[in-house]
């Protein structure tokens, strides 16, 4: 679905790679023609069960406790304007520019999944909109994952021509910058309130973006494992599948085939080359952490796919039925817990570099220089180092702990079970991070190993490579300098290559 700068939305579902693409990348998003037909029909739904009079939640009747509140005639279309206005109760720092963008492509393809019954003026009025950066100022707090209300509610405001919004690096209010991008406020009829606020877009959203982030992270941290175990000089027995396929537990021989990838062509294959019979379960056991990694992480990927191709609005449009059904698809208990667990198999990862970044850094296991110096013990080398990595995994170990219970009740207790998608999706990403800058620290002082051992012209071909793509932007630690500029610089590196490209 997605060309070089331009994502269709259609009748199959997009991707994270297309929401990615659109909120990142900045890729024009489109409407099929195919698709605007059905979101027609499924309005004509909404279109009969007005003229029928019939209760339907947020349609016909108020939302949450106020579900037994009945409409008025006349107040159908004023209620869809006060929807989003009484929902715009976010807090905190704004999300980013890509951070929503992705809540709004999301949102897009939420509309494009047919069940919500929006009208199509407002459809294309959102996608205009994202192809026009006009980016609303959102706050990123105030969503329990029960629908992400308050940060759509102020995209929905903006569209309105409330609110604020960044356009073109300016901050202006809503209604100017609807009129400076050539933007029309949208008119909202019945349902239309409702179904902008309603989707779990920033939970979804956001997990596109730490999924991005994350598949180039793992295969960094694959090649700091493989570098480190060059430079350690560790036992690559860890690695025989045939060892590995007697307990297959989850992605543990595909983890071990892509470090032996790294590993290719190294001396390190060579009888007799380990320093050691069996190495520390940092290093022997990385198949089966890194391989939980992987599974946690085809899993939550699985868990937001979902959610793309889902329909998530309560009360869903079952077009060719002809039909509204009251249900609790908004609930994302699952896809939140999926992210939870994939935190903790980050978790298992930092605590796993941390101890090897630890260990080439120990003369005493590694039989390298002190802190990696070759100047001697007046010198400091990585020694500091070690504090960073510490700190990092404190805290990755922390924000790893489950913040998923349900919340308090809430609406008059008629809400009483909520995820909370967006904390976890939003810890998950948080760990990401700091996991980015502990891996950079690991290669970054495998590197350096590498060189003291004297083997660096004797690498496996992945490893190889991104021993030399290190050594493109940093230079070997010779006399002290300043390496917290070192571990950023690298850090950015890892966010936007791979290292195999």
């Amino acid at each position: 679905m997605t060309s070089d700068r331009a994502v269709t939305l259609a009748l199959r579902a997009p991707t994270v790679s297309d929401i990615v693409a659109v909120a990142r990348n900045g890729a024009r998003l489109s409407i099929a023609p195919e698709l605007m037909t059905e979101v027609a029909r499924g309005r004509s739904v909404i279109d009969k069960y007005i003229a029928s009079d019939v209760a339907v939640y947020g349609l016909t009747t108020g939302l949450g406790a106020g579900v037994d509140t009945r409409l008025d005639a006349a107040d159908l279309i004023s209620f869809q304007r006060r929807v989003p206005q009484a929902r715009s109760v976010g807090v905190g720092p704004a999300l980013s520019r890509e951070e929503t963008r992705a809540v709004m492509a999301v949102r897009a393809a939420g509309f494009a999944a047919g069940g919500s019954g929006v009208s199509p003026s407002v459809f294309a009025a959102l996608v205009d909109a994202l192809n026009a950066d006009f980016v609303p100022v959102v706050p990123s707090l105030g969503s329990i994952g029960a629908a992400d209300l308050a940060p759509l509610a102020h995209i929905a405001g903006a569209l309105m021509g409330a609110g604020e919004v960044a356009l073109a690096g300016e901050i202006l209010p809503a209604a100017d910058a609807l009129a400076k991008a050539g933007l029309r406020p949208v008119e909202l009829a019945a349902r239309d309130g409702h179904a902008l606020v309603v989707g779990n877009a920033l939970s979804t959203g956001l997990a596109c973006l730490a999924l991005d982030d994350l598949e180039r992270l793992i295969e960094w941290s694959l090649a700091a494992i493989a570098l480190n175990f060059e430079a350690f000089r560790a036992n690559v027995s860890a690695f025989d599948e045939r060892a590995l396929s007697r307990r297959p537990a989850f992605g543990q021989v595909e983890a071990a085939a892509r470090l032996r990838a790294f590993l290719t062509g190294s001396a390190l294959n060579d009888e007799g080359a380990a320093r050691r019979l069996q190495d520390p379960l940092s290093f022997r056991c990385t198949p089966q952490i890194w391989g939980a990694l992987l599974h946690a992480a085809d899993e939550a990927r699985q868990a937001t796919e979902i959610e793309l191709a889902g329909v998530g609005d309560n009360p869903v449009i079952l077009v060719d039925e002809g039909l509204i059904l009251a249900n609790g698809n908004f609930d994302t208990t699952a896809f939140a817990l999926s992210f939870e667990r994939l935190g903790l198999a980050i978790a298992h990862c930092a605590a796993a570099t941390a101890h090897r970044t630890m260990k080439i850094m120990s003369p005493g296991i590694s039989e390298l220089p002190r802190f990696l110096t070759p100047l001697g013990a007046s010198r400091n080398g990585f020694a500091t180092a070690q504090k960073t990595v510490s700190a990092l995994e404190a805290e990755i170990r922390h924000l790893a702990n489950p913040v998923s219970f349900s919340p308090i009740p809430v609406a008059d207790g008629i809400e009483d079970h909520a995820s909370l998608a967006p904390s976890v999706v939003a810890k998950t990403a948080a760990i990401i991070e700091r996991f980015t800058y502990l891996v950079a620290i690991e290669l970054l002082a495998a590197a350096q190993a590498v060189d003291l051992r004297g083997v660096e012209d004797r690498l496996g071909a992945g490893a190889s490579f991104a021993y030399r793509r290190i050594r493109d932007c940093v230079s070997p630690l010779a006399e002290d300098r300043a390496l917290g500029p070192d571990f950023q610089l690298m850090a950015d590196v890892m966010r936007t290559h791979s290292p195999g490209a």
